[in-house]
């Protein structure tokens, strides 16, 4: 079985993307991302009270966990959330955000001092090259430029997130990590709420308990336990090359459950961007 969980984590994690429509099609984005996180945060609180771990932490890493939280389940997820709110595909908005091996390879040379190869700078190229032909130079006449700014924080924000957890790590159990984070979102959310977002709303119906239960526990639960039993067990490497199949197999759930039109200049595009950012992100061989 755990050798079909690099497959499944693809599938969960980009099929996230196909229920986010659903989902904003019913409420705002920052009220169905505090509502995930809510019930987010108490599933991992109970899972900790069931498995006996200790919740209290000290200070600096509930910081810490608030602020990763904050950067990946608010700015990014929230970056997503309201670029397809406003109209950006489903297809496109995954290949923005899934530069960010690319993006991450670029910072880790001058923040973490790693050395970056001749044929990790070919992946950017040809990263950045199909994005371009995907998103095409009259970007702002047929994409929702709002939209496009939108996925480019979400692209910064999972990117700073990364680094960030590669400097400073949490020494406290994954759960309770992941419990604070979720925290740390849902108060990121509501404060967007209050103070910037206008006519915040939530339709309760069949359509969004359905696509937020995906979220939550597929997504939230499963998709990032899988990450973590993959990371666990050294497979780390392997899972991060896998991040090249998002556009890809997103663009093809939107395709086919939510009828977003594929030209050939986007399959091009999608191909490209895919070998760019498996150049960048493959394990080198050591000699």
């Amino acid at each position: 079985m755990t050798k079909f969980f690099p497959l499944i984590f693809i599938l969960l994690w980009s099929s996230a993307f196909i229920t986010t429509l659903p989902i904003v099609l019913n409420s705002d984005p920052f009220s169905a991302l505090a509502f995930r996180f809510f019930f987010v945060a108490v599933c991992f609180y109970l899972i900790a009270i069931f498995k006996k771990i200790k919740v209290s932490v000290n200070f600096k890493n509930l910081t810490n966990s608030f602020s990763t939280g904050i950067l990946f389940h608010g700015f990014y997820l929230g970056g997503v959330f309201y670029a397809i709110f406003i109209g950006l595909p489903t297809g496109i908005v995954a290949l923005i955000v899934t530069l960010q091996p690319i993006l991450t390879n670029i910072l880790a040379g001058y923040i973490l001092n790693e050395n970056i190869s001749f044929k990790q700078w070919i992946g950017v190229a040809l990263g950045f090259t199909g994005a371009v032909m995907v998103i095409g130079y009259d970007a702002g006449s047929v994409l929702p430029m709002d939209g496009l700014i939108a996925a480019i924080i979400a692209l910064i924000a999972i990117t700073i997130s990364t680094i960030w957890q590669k400097k400073v790590s949490n020494d406290i159990p994954i759960i309770i990590n992941n419990m604070y984070q979720a925290v740390g979102a849902v108060l990121f959310h509501v404060i967007i709420i209050i103070f910037i977002f206008e006519d915040p709303f939530i339709k309760i119906n069949l359509e969004f308990l359905f696509a937020m239960s995906h979220q939550v526990f597929l997504v939230s639960l499963g998709a990032f336990s899988i990450l973590m039993y993959l990371i666990k067990n050294n497979s780390a490497s392997k899972t991060v090359s896998l991040f090249f199949l998002i556009p890809v197999v997103t663009a093809t759930m939107a395709w086919i459950f939510l009828g977003e039109n594929l030209s050939l200049v986007d399959v091009i595009g999608f191909i490209i961007t895919s070998i760019g950012v498996f150049i960048s992100t493959r394990k080198q061989k050591v000699h």
